[in-house]
């Protein structure tokens, strides 16, 4: 009977009702809405009581803070309040400094509403809008004084007041009626070490299935092959789509990990004290992502012995999906951790029965990514740990916060001009909007891309607040009246605003719809001046997507192309760096993962004629020659090879001064030193050294001379698109271009 009920219920009722994670879905996003509109309300009413001179700024205030996440609300709502004050103190300042002349004060206003958007392009998650704050704070104190000078610190008062109180009211609703999840975020880091197991398994179990000799033999004729092939999209080195989409599904999954770690820890003590740990677990499980894509030197020249570590691996990694099976295993990792270390072990027998260089490289491969299994399993489930040594670098792409700046910079100048040539009535709206959403929109991924969204929110807000003038307002008689209505109009934008693909145009439409009501203490009507302001909306969204799409637009392919250049740049750094110059691995590769996730979101904004694959492999590619050039400067520094071998291997690191101009000749120079170092007479006791430095050297020389488009300084990335040449795959050589004639 309870199930022919459910079945009736599922036929019946809409997929909303019958999906019970839609459903979730539906019921968290009323939560959060309903949430929203008790702390407007709290804070209108507020607002209204102590006779704020803008009501509805405590309101705006709301929806700007207002986040799902308590700890990011929280956050949020502490750096928009430091941002406030930042901001109304340059404004006083400014003002006073530049009273007397109208265009050195624009000028002035706009260089530091550039240097608001150039930090809120650096500063991660909540910290960016403190710079938010700070860029469009000077505006809303400046513009209502600016034509009575001496009321500037009134209206800096009025603001800090305003803002104050819709930050402690939002603070305050969202705290007490929204539970704690930092058990959740361990759950699901331990759910994401569970799946990058799984990602691991599988492609060590199809490594594992090469076993017969005559297979080992038809794969090496075939990667011979393929070294020489030259299309978009070389059949050896392409994974199995499966390996591709759950490598991109997990990818997406640990970046979104990331800002629930900090949200966790800034409404956690006990998470607070694990957050750096966290951290850097969540950077050793995304690497160990990244180290399998198609350019591994063992992925097709397989031999019985290789496919033998493949097989020791697989099944280690079978153990370890049944431990984690246990509720409780994050709190007693050692079982997993003892797995992990019995097959070091089965690695280590391995490596001394067979010290041929192709079983060396796959020994070696595996044994990373045990070692890293290890280390992470350790950062994400160690409850007490100790004082981290070293904090995680935040990647800062120069380019894109400097054009962020200069738009912000432009956009407010010529608004602020606009207002003073014309004598524009609503000119400080215009300036308002303008420097609100640039601040705004510098805090995404893609100011460019995101310009229209946001100013098509803004541009439904403009009806939306027609209707609420002409059919709400004019009815209420009592605040509880007017609550109702201003939720009533606000419901689409902040129901929307959990939505992915609408959420910048809903959020644009909820704070802009707030900014353009005539809800003042006392509330007057004036038609001309509403319509005036909507005119001036309609102007000022035009004038948005003019800046960031047309006169200061993005290049995605110069983005990318950049990026390509920071990854080799830091390969070569690495390899020529001091050898008494400490490297550490984990800071090392979270620099470049940052960069890689930038790489590929510029990447999925170009077309289909560049190798998207072939580029995002390639730049995993580059973190795995990192990682062996690391253990070949480990090579150098603490193994006895002989003088001759020493001296190959420390020119091989130094070939890498070529790698952005001639990666052929690096490629040459390491098979070269490979092969020096093999011939020359060793000890017994350090020929197994000899043949791990001799497969770390193959394996690099192996990864430049497979994907030289991509190291080269003018691969087809790097040039422009109606270049001949630029549209070839990455695998491509690269010609030999003149300095002056190309």
């Amino acid at each position: 009977m309870p199930n022919a009920f459910l079945t009736f219920i599922n036929r019946n009722l809409p997929a909303m009702f019958a999906d019970n994670a839609r459903w979730q879905t539906t019921l968290n996003t009323a939560a959060y809405t309903a949430r929203v509109f008790v702390s407007i309300g709290i804070a209108l009413f507020l607002a209204f009581t102590f006779q704020l001179q803008s009501p509805m700024s405590a309101a705006t205030t709301v929806l700007i803070v207002a986040n799902p996440t308590v700890g990011a609300m929280v956050s949020k709502s502490v750096w928009r309040v430091i941002g406030t004050l930042i901001g109304a103190t340059i404004s006083v300042a400014v003002m006073a400094g530049f009273v007397q002349s109208p265009v050195l004060y624009f000028a002035v206003f706009s260089v530091f509403v550039g240097l608001a958007c150039m930090m809120a392009t650096f500063l991660r998650l909540f910290r960016a809008y403190a710079a938010v704050l700070v860029g469009y704070t000077i505006v809303i104190v400046a513009s209502p004084a600016f034509a009575h000078p001496e009321s500037i610190f009134l209206a800096a008062m009025g603001r800090l007041s305003a803002v104050t109180t819709g930050v402690v009211v939002t603070a305050f609703v969202f705290m007490v009626s929204s539970p704690r999840t930092p058990s959740k975020v361990l759950s699901t880091l331990g759910d994401a070490f569970r799946e990058t197991v799984r990602h691991a398994l599988s492609f060590h179990t199809a490594e594992s299935t090469r076993t017969a000799p005559e297979k080992a033999a038809d794969a090496i004729d075939e990667q011979m092959q393929g070294l020489e092939n030259t299309s978009s999209t070389p059949a050896f080195r392409g994974l199995p789509q499966p390996l591709y989409d759950s490598r991109g599904r997990l990818l997406a999954r640990m970046t979104g990990l990331g800002p629930a770690i900090e949200y966790a820890a800034a409404d956690d003590r006990d998470m607070q004290a694990r957050v750096s740990r966290l951290r850097i677990g969540l950077s050793r499980l995304t690497g160990l992502i990244v180290t399998y894509h198609p350019y591994w030197l063992n992925l097709s020249l397989a031999n019985g012995a290789s496919c033998q570590v493949h097989l020791n691996v697989a099944q280690t990694l079978r153990t370890i999906l049944a431990l984690t099976e246990e509720p409780d295993w994050q709190s007693t990792p050692q079982p997993i951790s003892e797995c992990i270390h019995a097959a070091l072990k089965e690695l280590d027998k391995l490596e001394h029965q067979s010290p041929d260089p192709t079983v060396l490289a796959s020994l070696d491969n595996t044994r990373d990514v045990l070692v890293q299994l290890d280390l992470a399993l350790k950062d994400i489930t160690t409850s007490r740990p100790g004082r981290t040594p070293f904090k995680m670098a935040t990647y800062l792409e120069w380019p894109m916060a400097l054009r962020n700046g200069a738009r912000g910079m432009f956009i407010a100048l010529l608004a602020g001009m606009l207002w003073y040539v014309l004598h524009w009535s609503t000119g400080p709206m215009l300036m308002l909007y303008v420097v609100a959403a640039s601040s705004l929109l510098s805090t995404t991924p893609s100011a460019a891309k995101t310009s229209p969204l946001m100013a098509f929110g803004t541009a439904l807000a403009i009806p939306a607040s027609f209707l609420c003038h002409v059919v709400g307002l004019p009815r209420i008689d009592g605040y509880p009246l007017l609550w109702l209505t201003v939720c009533a109009f606000l419901l689409p934008g902040v129901w929307l605003q959990l939505h992915p693909r609408y959420s910048i145009g809903a959020f644009g439409y909820a704070v802009f719809f707030t900014m353009m009501l005539s809800v003042n203490n006392p509330i007057v009507y004036d038609d001309l001046t509403l319509t005036n302001n909507w005119m001036t909306m309609v102007a000022a969204c035009v004038l948005l997507v003019l800046v960031f799409r047309v006169i200061l637009p993005a290049d995605h392919r110069l983005d990318a192309a950049r990026l390509v250049a920071s990854l080799t740049r830091s390969v070569q750094r690495l390899a020529i760096a001091r050898h008494n110059k400490p490297v550490l691995w984990v800071a090392w590769e979270g620099m470049q993962l940052q960069k890689i996730a930038r790489l590929m979101m510029r990447l999925s904004f170009l077309d289909e004629t560049i190798d998207r694959k072939g580029y995002t492999d390639a730049a995993f590619a580059a973190v795995s020659l990192g990682r062996l050039i690391v253990r070949l400067r480990w090579n150098a520094d603490h193994t006895s090879l002989a003088p001759q071998a020493h001296t190959a291997l420390l020119e091989a690191l130094a070939s890498f001064k070529t790698l952005h101009i001639a990666p052929e000749q690096s490629a040459l120079m390491l098979r070269q030193a490979a092969h020096s170092i093999s011939v020359t007479p060793h000890p017994q006791n350090t020929c197994l050294a000899r043949e791990r430095v001799v497969s770390c050297l193959e394996q690099a020389a192996y990864i430049v001379s497979a994907v030289p488009g991509f190291f080269h300084r003018h691969g087809p990335l790097q040039l422009a698109p109606d270049i001949k040449g630029a549209q070839a795959p990455v695998s491509a050589p690269v010609p030999y271009h003149h300095v002056i004639f190309g």
